[in-house]
C-alpha cells in the first residue's frame, strides 16, 4: 500500500479501488463534521485525518449488541475482510466516536470475528472530537521527536508519523498485544516508528528527550518521568482528574529553552478515560434508578441557581475539593451522586428562577456545591489553574490569586491504552 504523504510531498501513483475511493469519501465526511463542530481547523492534523485510511489501522472493531446496563454485555467483532460487516464497520470507523478494538486483553492479530460475551473493552480509538483538537494543540511539526503514550489503535502514532516523520516517533503501551497490532498496521501504511512495551508513566528513555508527549489515558497526577523526558521547548498533554470522571482537567506542560517547567490545568468538557488501576467512582444502574424514583430525605425550594455546565472551572474544582461526586449526565435534571455513601441530590426547575432541590443520604451535596461555588467565584471564576511541581514531588493546583487550591494525589495508576 502507498504510504500516506504530507501536504508537502507528492503521493506516489497507485491504483484506486472502489473501496479506497469510498473510504476517502468517508474520511472527508468525518473531517467535514469535525470542522463544522469546531473541533478541527485547517492544518497538518486535518491533512493527516484526510490521508490516513482508518480501515488499515482498525480492520477489526467491536460493536455492542446489548443495552448499556445489561449484564453480561454482548459484543460483536466486525471484520473489514467480511463483506457483510463492511458497511457497519465503515460507519463505525468514520462516525467520529470511540472505536473499541480489544476485548479483555486478548491478542489482536489473528482473531476470529464474531460474538463475545462479558468482560470489557481494554483498548480503543478515542473520539475524534476530543483527539483532533488535542493533537492540534500539541502542535506537531516535521522533524520533532514525539512520544505517544497509550498506543491503542495506533491513530495518534499514525498522525505523528504523517506529520513528524516516522524516525522521531515512539509509541508506548503496557500491552504487548496492542503494540504487536499497531506495529503491523502502521507498517501496512508504510510507517515503522519505534513500538515499545512498558509502563507509560515511566516513558521511554531510549528516545528521549521528546519535543512532544501525548498521553491518551487519565492520570491522578503528572508522571515526573514524562516531565524529565520533555525536551527544552517541548510540550506535553495529558488528562489529569480526580476520583470523579465527570469533570476532567487537561494538563498542559511546557519546558522553556533553559529547562524551566511551566504547567497549567485547564478545565475541559471531555478527557481520556482513566488508566487501569486509577480507581474512579461511577453511578451504577441501580443507583441511578433509585435517584430517579425515590423521594429523598428532604425537598426544598431554592432561588439559588446551580452553576451552569459551562462553568467548567467550577466543576473541576468541585471534583477535587469534594471527592466522590459523580454527575448523571443522562438524567433530565441536574443529578449528582456520591455512591460511596449513597448520598445524592437532584435539582429541578420549578418556575422562574426557582428550583426544587431534593437531597438524600449523609452528605448535603447541594450545600457542598454552593460552598465550592463561592470559593470559585472569590478566586475570580477561573477556567485555568496553575499546576506547580514542588521539589518534594508534591503537585499543587492553584488559582492565580492562590485563594482556591488543592493537591493532586500521589498514587499512580497502571497505564491504559486509549488512542
Amino acid at each position: 500500500m502507498t504510504r500516506p504523504t504530507s501536504r508537502n510531498t507528492e503521493p506516489e501513483p497507485t491504483a484506486r479501488t472502489a473501496a479506497d475511493l469510498g473510504s476517502a469519501a468517508d474520511r472527508a465526511e468525518m473531517v467535514a463534521g469535525l470542522e463544522e463542530s469546531g473541533d478541527l481547523t485547517a492544518g497538518p492534523v486535518r491533512d493527516a485525518l484526510l490521508a490516513l485510511p482508518r480501515e488499515v489501522l482498525m480492520p477489526q472493531a467491536y460493536v455492542r449488541r446489548s443495552a448499556p446496563d445489561e449484564t453480561p454485555p454482548h459484543w460483536e467483532l466486525l471484520d473489514w475482510a467480511r463483506p457483510e460487516d463492511r458497511d457497519e464497520l465503515r460507519e463505525l470507523l468514520h462516525s467520529g466516536g470511540s472505536v473499541p478494538v480489544q476485548h479483555a486483553g486478548e491478542p489482536i492479530l489473528g482473531r476470529v470475528p464474531g460474538p463475545r460475551s462479558g468482560g470489557s473493552m481494554t483498548a480503543m480509538s478515542s473520539t475524534m472530537g476530543m483527539t483532533a483538537p488535542l493533537l492540534t494543540l500539541l502542535d506537531l511539526k516535521p522533524g520533532q521527536r514525539f512520544l505517544d503514550v497509550g498506543t491503542g489503535a495506533g491513530v495518534t502514532a499514525a498522525v505523528g508519523c504523517f506529520i513528524c516523520g516516522e524516525a522521531g516517533v515512539v509509541t508506548l503501551d503496557m500491552d504487548p498485544h496492542v503494540g504487536d497490532a499497531a506495529r503491523a498496521r502502521l507498517a501496512a501504511l508504510g510507517y515503522r516508528p519505534a513500538v515499545v512495551t512498558g509502563d507509560g508513566r515511566e516513558g521511554w528513555s531510549g528516545g528521549a528527550p521528546y519535543d512532544r508527549i501525548f498521553v491518551s489515558f487519565g492520570l491522578p497526577h503528572v508522571p515526573p518521568a514524562l516531565v524529565a523526558q520533555l525536551a527544552p521547548g517541548g510540550r506535553a498533554l495529558m488528562t489529569v482528574g480526580a476520583t470523579s470522571p465527570s469533570w476532567p482537567g487537561l494538563a498542559v506542560i511546557t519546558k522553556t529553552a533553559t529547562g524551566q517547567v511551566r504547567a497549567e490545568l485547564r478545565a475541559v468538557e471531555f478527557g481520556h478515560r482513566a488508566g487501569v488501576g486509577f480507581d474512579q467512582v461511577f453511578l451504577s444502574a441501580t443507583f441511578r434508578k433509585r435517584v430517579a424514583t425515590e423521594d429523598g430525605r428532604q425537598t426544598q425550594a431554592s432561588r439559588l441557581e446551580p452553576p451552569p455546565v459551562t462553568d467548567r472551572g467550577f466543576w473541576t474544582a468541585l471534583g477535587a475539593l469534594r471527592p466522590g461526586l459523580v454527575r448523571d449526565f443522562a438524567a433530565d435534571d441536574l443529578t449528582i451522586g456520591a455512591p460511596a455513601c449513597g448520598s445524592w441530590m437532584r435539582a429541578r426547575p420549578a418556575g422562574h428562577r426557582r428550583w426544587e432541590i431534593t437531597v438524600a443520604g449523609p452528605r448535603d451535596i447541594w450545600e457542598e456545591l454552593h460552598d465550592v461555588a463561592a470559593q470559585w467565584r472569590t478566586a475570580g471564576s477561573p477556567s485555568t489553574y496553575r499546576l506547580e511541581f514542588a521539589a518534594d514531588g508534591t503537585q499543587r493546583v492553584t488559582s492565580r490569586c492562590a485563594t482556591l487550591t488543592w493537591t493532586l494525589p500521589t498514587s499512580s495508576p497502571t497505564p491504559g491504552d486509549d488512542a
